[in-house]
Protein backbone atom coordinates (compact mmCIF):
# COMPACT_ATOMS: atom_id res chain seq x y z
CA UNK A 1 0.00 0.00 0.00
CA UNK A 2 1.16 3.37 -1.13
CA UNK A 3 2.05 5.85 2.25
CA UNK A 4 0.80 9.11 2.42
CA UNK A 5 3.00 11.85 0.82
CA UNK A 6 3.60 15.14 2.99
CA UNK A 7 4.82 18.22 0.97
CA UNK A 8 6.23 21.16 3.06
CA UNK A 9 8.98 23.10 3.68
CA UNK A 10 10.79 23.18 6.77
CA UNK A 11 11.36 26.87 6.78
CA UNK A 12 7.25 27.17 6.23
CA UNK A 13 5.52 28.14 9.90
CA UNK A 14 2.66 26.53 8.97
CA UNK A 15 4.62 22.81 8.81
CA UNK A 16 5.28 22.01 12.65
CA UNK A 17 1.75 22.52 13.92
CA UNK A 18 0.51 20.28 10.96
CA UNK A 19 3.52 17.94 11.93
CA UNK A 20 2.08 17.59 15.14
CA UNK A 21 -1.44 16.72 14.16
CA UNK A 22 0.05 14.01 12.07
CA UNK A 23 1.92 12.58 14.66
CA UNK A 24 -0.57 12.84 17.15
CA UNK A 25 -2.97 11.21 14.81
CA UNK A 26 -0.39 8.15 14.06
CA UNK A 27 -0.53 8.84 10.48
CA UNK A 28 2.66 7.55 9.02
CA UNK A 29 3.79 8.97 5.20
CA UNK A 30 6.49 9.74 3.75
CA UNK A 31 8.20 13.17 3.66
CA UNK A 32 9.51 15.38 0.42
CA UNK A 33 10.77 19.04 1.65
CA UNK A 34 10.10 21.20 -1.28
CA UNK A 35 13.07 23.68 -0.14
CA UNK A 36 15.90 20.89 0.17
CA UNK A 37 16.60 20.53 -3.59
CA UNK A 38 15.30 21.66 -7.00
CA UNK A 39 14.03 17.86 -7.37
CA UNK A 40 11.93 17.95 -4.87
CA UNK A 41 10.41 21.79 -5.99
CA UNK A 42 9.40 20.15 -9.38
CA UNK A 43 7.85 17.91 -7.73
CA UNK A 44 6.00 19.79 -5.85
CA UNK A 45 5.44 22.51 -8.66
CA UNK A 46 4.27 19.33 -11.18
CA UNK A 47 1.23 18.56 -8.39
CA UNK A 48 0.19 22.26 -7.59
CA UNK A 49 0.13 22.94 -11.66
CA UNK A 50 -2.53 20.07 -12.01
CA UNK A 51 -4.42 19.63 -9.15
CA UNK A 52 -7.33 22.32 -9.43
CA UNK A 53 -7.50 22.08 -5.43
CA UNK A 54 -4.26 24.45 -5.27
CA UNK A 55 -6.63 26.81 -7.15
CA UNK A 56 -7.89 28.71 -4.45
CA UNK A 57 -4.41 28.76 -2.48
CA UNK A 58 -2.64 30.14 -5.89
CA UNK A 59 -5.46 33.05 -5.90
CA UNK A 60 -4.46 34.00 -2.61
CA UNK A 61 -0.52 34.21 -3.89
CA UNK A 62 -0.13 31.11 -1.41
CA UNK A 63 2.46 28.31 -1.66
CA UNK A 64 0.28 25.51 -0.96
CA UNK A 65 2.15 23.96 1.59
CA UNK A 66 1.86 22.01 3.79
CA UNK A 67 -0.32 19.47 1.92
CA UNK A 68 -0.78 16.05 2.63
CA UNK A 69 -1.62 13.20 -0.56
CA UNK A 70 -3.37 10.72 1.13
CA UNK A 71 -3.71 6.76 -0.92
CA UNK A 72 -6.46 7.97 -2.51
CA UNK A 73 -4.80 11.04 -4.16
CA UNK A 74 -7.13 12.98 -1.29
CA UNK A 75 -5.36 16.89 -0.72
CA UNK A 76 -5.51 17.69 3.00
CA UNK A 77 -4.43 21.57 3.49
CA UNK A 78 -5.21 21.98 7.36
CA UNK A 79 -5.43 20.47 10.71
CA UNK A 80 -8.98 20.06 11.25
CA UNK A 81 -9.10 18.08 7.64
CA UNK A 82 -6.86 15.91 9.04
CA UNK A 83 -8.31 15.28 12.05
CA UNK A 84 -11.41 14.39 10.13
CA UNK A 85 -9.57 12.16 7.82
CA UNK A 86 -7.74 9.79 9.93
CA UNK A 87 -9.49 10.11 13.31
CA UNK A 88 -11.74 7.48 12.20
CA UNK A 89 -8.84 5.43 10.80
Amino acid sequence: MTRPILYFSDTCPDTAPFVTVLQELGVTYDEVNITSSIPNLKRFLSLRDTREEFDAKKALNQVGIPVLVTEEAQLIFDENTLRERYDEV
